[in-house]
């Protein structure tokens, strides 16, 4: 069985959903066969590694993969990478008509700084023939030296519409049928990562579910009736019955404290309720995170936004 994530991976540049500026200036580089270093920065699922493949294909050619080396800085932290891997590939000559080859090196942000320190020397010993294409969650964590020597390229989070428009493409290819409310579902689960979305797919197309339940359960998250359920009780004052509620969830279904915050804080920003309760709602979700996080306890912690959420139900009404 294939795998769609690969299956459906953008071959060209403008097969990429949602990125149009990136994928403007990306195919500038084509046009003039020209390439900087980059930096690909940006939230997973939204078509780093895609971008980098199409790019190399369409800039050196058919024979693309002599003269491209992919590698993931997470696998094998640390200076080995540079010293093995890196610098043997850049130092073969590259054989095809711009005389480059072109390193791909995914989360990029996970290398120790010295890590990136010995790759921002080898940068600059093999710049003649190599250039090197830095994916990464957030471009600060790259150290300025590599930073000063490469094009940033921010991809941003794909919308609902752009996600809606490329799973309806893998749907159509599949000969399946989803409804809207389906769709929903996954664009909720995925939060604008189109590789989540395709497994997604993938998943329901061979289990036979297709139900927004469905599509909930199998990604692990609860259905956004949840969370309009504990935040509803909460806010008309019915503390203990929230309480109970969030223990269900906690304690009989195994979600944690953070997975209710998030799914709250998700809820809450597509609602349309006053102003003051909304900002005074999210302040209150913001706080329980953060003591989350600092170590507080999860049920103190729970028990304590429930509280405040009544306090705002009955004060800013």
């Amino acid at each position: 069985m294939e795998i769609w994530i690969e299956k459906y991976r953008p071959v060209k540049l403008s097969d990429i959903y949602g990125q149009d500026e990136v994928v403007s200036r990306l195919e500038s580089f084509v046009k003039e066969k020209q390439l900087p270093h980059l930096i690909f920065a940006g939230p997973a699922g939204v078509g780093k590694t895609s971008a980098a493949i199409a790019l190399t294909r369409e800039l050196l050619g058919e024979n693309w993969r002599d003269s491209f080396l992919e590698l993931n800085a997470s696998d094998e932290r640390g200076i080995d990478i540079i010293r093995e891997n890196v610098k043997e590939f850049a130092r073969i000559k590259p054989f095809n008509d711009l005389g480059l080859r072109i390193i791909f090196l995914d989360e990029a942000d996970q290398l120790t700084s010295d890590a990136q320190a010995a790759l921002r020397r080898t940068m600059e010993r093999f710049s003649a023939t190599t250039r090197f294409i830095f994916s990464c969650n957030y471009s600060t964590q790259i150290i300025p030296p590599i930073q000063s020597r490469a094009v940033v390229m921010r991809f941003h989070q794909l919308s609902d519409d752009d996600l809606k428009s490329y799973l309806k493409f893998v749907i159509s290819k599949e000969n399946m049928t989803l409804d809207e409310d389906a769709l929903d579902a996954i664009c909720e689960v995925s939060s604008g990562d189109a590789r989540k979305a395709t497994s997604i797919l993938q998943t329901l197309k061979y289990s036979g579910e297709k139900s927004p339940k469905a599509i909930f359960e199998m990604s692990g998250n609860l259905e956004p009736a949840d969370f309009e359920k504990i935040v509803k009780l909460a806010m008309e004052g019915l503390f203990d019955e929230a309480v109970d509620l969030i223990e269900k969830l906690t304690v009989d279904r195994g979600y944690s404290a953070i997975d209710l915050i998030k799914g709250m804080h998700s809820f809450i920003r597509r609602q349309r309720i006053g102003q003051k309760q909304k900002l005074a709602i999210i302040e209150a979700l913001a706080e329980a995170e953060f003591r989350l996080v600092e170590g507080g306890s999860d049920r103190v912690q729970l028990d304590a936004l429930m509280a405040k959420l009544s306090w705002i139900g009955q004060e800013l009404n």
